[in-house]
């Protein structure tokens, strides 16, 4: 029990990593446009070349977590996303830089994999949820990158708050590194059992998938875009177009800590429902925002409902009948991610020709969907259910 408590605040310090990366990037991204000399447009396909990146790599993810377990895979791409953020900001020329973000994708992916697949890990060795909480981590990390990472890119400059970013990020995997929880035995393939689908086929999974997307679009959407809008169409000064993704992350990291109970009390279902629709009207005051503080503030108070929507998905994902929890997580992981990684594409071009106020005001009827459909996460409480699937799967019937 002692092992299972050291490696869960290991593997939050991980998730803190992966946040805390993301948070230092955002106000990177409006500095690409006169860097490179390219358009929205371009920058939203070099945010698609990251997405795509992340996606592909998250489909193989989940065989070299069944290869080598989630420590080892999280080990190694934790300390490959290190020097990530300086590659994308020192590279001299845009098409080093879509290599760039192709590798930030990909790393950032398979390491978002294997830190949730460890959370599992921990999870089962503790007999407790601690997954809202490991999110919490990741949020927390994006508010000190999106906070501190701001601060001090505008004191000392894109180059220097790269390089501080991987320094800390560099101490901290280091450390978490040596605690990690192992995984558990694999159990004994059976001679006549079929090798698992790279893909599960399951339609009701793939449906928590699209909720889990509909989820992190309006997470992507703030990372990727908010300090453009910020600036550009709400006259905003540049040291604070990284508040919004920080506030936002703050607000999510207050909620995701207190998630695990949350869900205890009023249950996954009541939980999704109501977190979908804050996340609504935080999203629609962005949108409506009369001046860059409204809107910050409003995006930290859809942070308040979009907390716990990631984390509550997963959970179902996880206890989702007929497969391993990990091939679940890694199924919802992939089509979820996307909506933070691939969506923002998407977004950059609509809100080039339609405006950011309109583009964050149809954001809210993706959570409103979210919480009608909150129903299908029922299995997030059905841990009896989660144990005979596992059963299920490691002992057939014959």
């Amino acid at each position: 029990m002692q092992q299972a408590r050291i490696g869960r605040w290991a593997v939050g310090a991980m998730f803190l990593v992966n946040g805390f990366i993301m948070g230092a990037w955002a106000p990177q991204i409006p500095l690409l446009l006169p860097r490179h000399d390219i358009t929205e447009s371009t920058l939203g396909a070099l945010i698609l070349a990251l997405g795509l990146g992340a996606v592909g790599a998250m489909i193989f993810a989940g065989r070299l977590i069944n290869l080598f377990g989630s420590r080892r895979v999280l080990r190694t791409f934790a300390v490959l996303l290190i020097p990530v953020l300086p590659a994308v900001v020192f590279a001299p020329n845009v098409y080093l830089l879509a290599l760039a973000m192709v590798a930030f994708g990909a790393f950032t992916g398979c390491m978002d994999v294997a830190m949730n697949a460890n959370a599992v890990v921990v999870e089962r060795s503790m007999g407790r949820a601690i997954m809202s909480s490991s999110h919490g981590f990741w949020s927390l990390g994006g508010f000190i990158g999106g906070i501190f990472g701001g601060q001090l890119l505008a004191a000392y400059g894109s180059e220097v708050q790269a390089l501080w970013a991987a320094g800390c990020a560099a101490l901290v995997v280091t450390t978490a590194s040596l605690f990690l929880m192992p995984d558990a035995p694999a159990p004994k393939a059976h001679a006549d059992e079929p090798k698992p689908a790279l893909l599960p086929r399951d339609g009701a999974l793939w449906l928590i998938g699209v909720m889990a997307l509909f989820s992190m679009v309006p997470e992507g959407a703030i990372l990727d875009w908010a300090a453009l809008y910020l600036t550009r169409e709400l006259g905003g000064d540049p040291a604070i177009s990284g508040y919004a993704f920080g506030l936002f992350s703050g607000a999510m990291a207050v909620l995701r800590f207190a998630g695990d109970g949350v869900r205890n009390r009023f249950g996954a279902v009541r939980t999704l429902q109501v977190s979908g629709f804050i996340a609504a009207i935080g999203l629609l005051g962005g949108a409506m925002a009369p001046s860059p503080w409204f809107a910050i503030l409003s995006f930290g108070f859809a942070g308040l409902g979009v907390a716990n929507m990631v984390p509550v998905l997963f959970s179902a994902a996880g206890n989702h009948p007929g497969l391993s929890s990990g091939a679940g997580i890694a199924a919802v992981t992939m089509v979820g991610y996307s909506g933070i990684l691939v969506a923002p594409a998407s977004i950059g071009y609509i809100a080039e020709h339609i405006g950011y106020r309109w583009t964050y005001g149809s954001l809210a009827t993706l959570a409103i969907f979210v919480a009608l459909m909150a129903h299908r996460a029922r299995a997030a409480d059905d841990l009896r259910g989660r144990d005979a699937a596992q059963a299920a799967i490691i002992d057939p019937p014959a």
